[in-house]
């Protein structure tokens, strides 16, 4: 399996440069404004940049207010974006780095781009150039031997990455739709196709569809099974609760209970399913804190076999991890840093503390500043 192992950042959103490494879990914690979220859309920044076969850049700057709003502090205090990422597959390392530079009007293009690929056992090699001036990515089209490797790599990466977010459960959220049966292969961002995506499920895996029912039970005792039945080649979230025979529709859920499925769902497909990163931004939100154990469990199991990158404010969710996990995002004038915990540092606190009761005492940071003095 490919593993992302590392990243860097630079003239990103709040985040004027940054580099982390990333193990199999690791989970961001901070105030509000620290810098969480960017750095979860730089994962969907080099998504649309390199996930699609024909590049996106032009189109995420476009839907995301143009390069200004995009660049540290805006395009008179940063002309550049810069970013790496560095994969780990059996046969080796490879490596990916792009320049993007500010161009009229208000857009990026590429002020330089190169990959490389270094076999197993070789301490370092030449990177391949792919050019400038560029308004995509060419590592999607250059034929070279050495694109040709880090291409297969990073895309293979990054399609199976996945920003899961599925705070919007408003009226018009796209999880109460009815959804196309044939868009049932993998589980969308925002749980859009849950509803077919279940149904493939009890067809295909009914072994992990019935894990998922009874977790969710868990959560919701009142709850018996979905109801997934195909009306004009398309499906409606619906379920039955036990000693009803009535049916329910997914507006009639809570806020909570939806968020609950559709994290239960993602997280217990089966491994043939299961993104090869998995980022989870904020779960909690509207979460009971027993829902919240249970949420917990099931991302620290994801883990044993997937990288998981989490961005949380729920200082429960900290206690299944190790300390090492933990990634603390802190934000000054100089913009979002990050910085992993150091368990040697923390010997003396563990013995006596949870990492929850030592985030709320302000010990590993991440914690509201006041500003002046």
């Amino acid at each position: 399996m490919t593993e992302l192992i590392s990243f860097t950042i630079r003239g990103f959103r709040s985040i004027q440069e940054t580099r982390l490494d990333l193990d199999r879990a690791n989970v961001l914690i901070g105030a509000n404004g620290s810098g969480k979220s960017n750095l979860i859309a730089f994962f969907r920044f080099l998504s649309f940049l390199l996930a699609n076969p024909s590049g996106s850049l032009q189109r995420y700057v476009a839907e995301n207010g143009g390069a200004n709003a995009i660049l540290f502090n805006g395009a008179k205090r940063t002309h550049e974006i810069e970013a790496g990422v560095e994969l780990k597959s059996e046969r080796g390392i490879n490596s990916y780095r792009f320049r993007l530079f500010y161009a009229a009007p208000d857009t990026l293009i590429f002020a330089d781009e190169a990959c490389r690929f270094l076999p197993s056992g070789t301490p370092d090699g030449r990177w391949t150039e792919l050019g400038s001036g560029h308004r995509e990515a060419q590592l999607l089209d250059r034929k070279s031997v050495v694109a040709k490797t880090t291409r297969s790599t990073i895309t293979a990466l990054l399609r199976g990455l996945v920003v899961y977010h599925f705070q919007d459960t408003s009226r018009e959220a796209r999880i109460k739709t009815r959804w196309p049966i044939d868009d049932s292969t993998h589980l969308k961002y925002d749980a859009a196709n849950i509803a077919p995506f279940l149904l493939s499920l009890r067809e295909e895996f009914p072994v992990y569809y019935r894990r998922i029912v009874e977790t969710v039970r868990q959560v919701a005792p009142f709850f018996n099974d979905f109801v997934l039945e195909v009306e004009y080649d398309a499906v409606l979230l619906r379920w039955s609760e036990r000693g009803s025979d009535v049916n329910f529709s997914v507006d009639q859920a809570s806020d909570g209970t939806l968020r609950a499925i559709a994290l239960i769902t993602a997280l217990l497909q089966p491994p043939t399913k299961l993104p090869s990163l998995i980022i989870l931004d904020e779960p909690e939100l509207g979460l009971h804190p027993y829902a919240l154990n249970i949420i917990s469990g099931l991302i620290r199991s994801a883990a044993v076999s997937r990288q998981v990158l989490l961005a949380t404010q729920a200082p429960a969710l900290l206690d299944g991890f190790l300390a090492s996990d933990i990634i603390v995002a802190e934000r000054d004038q100089w913009g979002s840093h990050f910085r992993r915990l150091n368990p040697e540092q923390l010997d003396a606190w563990l013995d006596d503390y949870a990492l929850s009761e030592l985030w709320n005492r302000n010990i590993l940071g991440g914690r509201p500043k006041e500003v002046g003095g």
